[in-house]
């Protein structure tokens, strides 16, 4: 049946995506970059939602997923990082530190595919939150990284540490429409929300920093009760 290919399909326009922000991150187009790590995003979201909604589930479908990722959230971070370096006046050498965050994601992605830990929440940074992270730099603070390079091999380290790290990360994901039920993701929409109002398109790497930030209190929270 047409409907089992469906998830698939969304999952290659992923793929898709990721691939035209590889090309526009060697051209240093980091706002094309920015655009279609976005879209690649979207369609991450939505093959999980066509999948649920059709039952649509299938081991290729993982595994098309989990390439995808590695694509769209791993290798074309890396090249944007790659481009800044290369501009940063560093030996060109040191460009290649970009390739860092395309390893640490391959092996998220992995140890996901088989924590069972991690059927509702997650353990360590996802994917998607690091490529976003990067992204937002790159379009929003380039010109200051490039001068300060040092700082994108600071967070390079960092954000390759939290992908694989053992910190707990709340999932996005409704139960329902309930505050009671979902008021941790209600509070972090609420501050993401204000965040994009007051920086506007400079609030994408800020949403990520407050998305870490927040899980880390939680996580502090939570070991008092």
């Amino acid at each position: 049946m047409i409907k089992k290919h469906i998830p698939n399909f969304i999952t290659s326009l992923n793929l898709f995506a990721g691939c035209m922000a590889i090309y526009y991150g060697f051209r240093g187009n980091y706002e094309l970059v920015l655009l279609f790590v976005l879209l690649a995003a979207v369609f991450d979201f939505a093959d999980g939602m066509a999948a649920r909604l059709l039952h649509a589930y299938s081991p290729m479908g993982k595994e098309l997923d989990s390439l995808a990722d590695v694509v769209s959230f791993g290798v074309a971070p890396g090249v944007l990082v790659l481009s800044m370096l290369s501009q940063s006046g560093l030996p060109y050498w040191v460009g290649f530190a970009g390739f860092i965050i395309p390893v640490f994601s391959a092996l998220r992605l992995a140890k996901f595919n088989i924590d069972e830990r991690q059927s509702s929440s997650f353990i360590g940074l996802p994917t998607p939150a690091n490529a976003l992270f990067w992204v937002g730099l790159g379009y929003s603070f380039s010109e200051v990284l490039i001068t300060n390079s040092w700082y994108i091999l600071a967070f390079t380290l960092i954000f390759s540490g939290l992908l694989v790290s053992e910190l707990p990360m709340f999932s996005l994901k409704f139960k329902n429409l309930n505050w009671k039920d979902n008021q941790v993701q209600y509070i972090f929409l609420i501050a993401s929300i204000l965040l994009i109002a007051i920086f506007g398109t400079k609030s994408f790497a800020l949403i990520i920093a407050w998305y870490i930030v927040f899980s880390v209190i939680l996580l502090v929270f939570n070991r008092k009760k």
